[in-house]
């Protein structure tokens, strides 16, 4: 179960959200980040029972850092608010799809899926779907997926991407930027018991997207 303490951590944060703050609660800081992360090893071997392409990953090598990057920002707030982590062989910068696990007050959300994907991985994913649309329609438009994940991420392309037919009958498989989902999860659930079987029943669900998004990112 995730300690209640991360999510009081991640408020206060929220609230004091600089330097000399951090400095004087960095043990704070220390304990919930470690909280979490043992949260994350705890969910990987949970996730690896029906994933194994992500054997032999670690927390650490999954868990995205709490400082961000202002020097093109013009938000100079010098810590996110949540914490963060990548469940994907290779880890969080991996391209394959994956599953995402965030904690932020009033904000916690399970995704997954390709985020973001590089030009030449986006290019690729479209490509498969070009010429197997039934079979990627069915894998999100399944009552179980449906039932975690009613719909894609993100905003999709107003016209057909590049190199792509107009007039293609499944058009609207190929305008998404992101080959992700994800869904909100209340706090009281996140600090509970159940959490663990929410992550285990969306996780399932989520798993045979990632293993269509990796047969086409491993041939890279």
């Amino acid at each position: 179960m995730l300690n209640q303490a991360i999510l009081v951590f991640l408020k206060e944060l929220r609230d004091n959200n600089n330097r000399e703050w951090f400095h004087i609660n960095k043990k704070k800081y220390e304990e919930a980040k470690k909280g979490f992360e043992l949260f994350i090893e705890l969910s990987i071997e949970q996730i690896k029972a029906f994933d194994p392409n992500i054997s032999g990953l670690r927390a650490k090598d999954c868990l995205f850092r709490i400082y961000r990057d202002v020097r093109f920002s013009e938000d100079k707030r010098p810590y996110k608010t949540n914490f963060g982590a990548f469940v994907s062989k290779n880890g969080r910068k991996s391209s394959y799809g994956g599953y995402y696990i965030h904690i932020e007050p009033g904000q916690c959300f399970l995704g997954g899926g390709c985020y973001m994907p590089a030009s030449n991985v986006l290019k690729a994913i479209r490509t498969e779907i070009f010429h197997h649309p039934e079979e990627f329609r069915g894998i999100i438009e399944n009552s179980e997926f449906k039932s975690h994940f009613t719909e894609m991420y993100g905003e999709k392309l107003k016209t057909a991407p590049r190199g792509f037919p107009k007039d293609f009958e499944h058009i609207d498989l190929l305008n998404y930027k992101h080959y992700a989902v994800s869904k909100m999860i209340d706090d009281k659930t996140v600090i509970s018991d159940q959490f663990v079987q929410e992550i285990d029943n969306s996780f399932k669900a989520l798993q045979p997207l990632n293993r269509f998004l990796n047969e086409i990112v491993q041939d890279l």
